[in-house]
């Protein structure tokens, strides 16, 4: 028997088999799946749909701090305690230090990760493609994080 993960990957195979492969929305193909019964959730503990919808919550949440700057209010750690995995969630202004610390580089390395897949990805595409100009992939975002500055700062002049 095929994991969740392997059953929604069948069904995303068997519809660009049945309907095509060009880009489409999750939404259709979803509509496509429960259609044909293709579709079955696990049944889930209220406790498990109240933590998820916590997590949601807390990770979306901003305040704006005296200088003008939008920052992330609540951060997680996910660590090891007593063999279990979890994920602790702190408020960046009273979380302790070492915790934030964590935090943050737990974020570094899975922006690190995500950029290591996209050059991966990027250049399987342009092996693949080779007969055409090849996609270029910046990992420097130094510019990028100051253009974004700069934005910030500049509507704060125009408020």
């Amino acid at each position: 028997m095929a994991n969740f993960k392997e059953q929604m990957l069948e069904i995303f195979r068997n519809y660009t088999e049945e309907v095509g492969s060009e880009p489409v929305s999750l939404d259709a193909v979803a509509e496509w799946a429960v259609a044909r019964s293709l579709f079955f959730p696990a049944p889930r503990s209220v406790v498990k749909l109240c933590r998820e919808a916590l997590a949601d919550s807390l990770r979306e949440e901003k305040r704006v701090d005296s200088e003008g700057r939008t920052y992330r209010a609540n951060h997680s750690v996910r660590e090891s305690v007593g063999g279990v995995q979890l994920t602790l969630w702190a408020d960046i202004d009273t979380a302790p230090r070492i915790f934030m610390e964590k935090s943050f580089a737990q974020r570094r390395k899975a922006i690190a990760n995500d950029c290591f897949q996209a050059k991966q990805d990027v250049d399987h595409f342009n092996a693949e493609r080779g007969g055409i100009k090849p996609i270029q992939m910046i990992l420097d975002f130094t510019d990028d994080v100051a253009e974004l500055e700069a934005s910030r700062d500049a509507s704060d002049k125009a408020a």
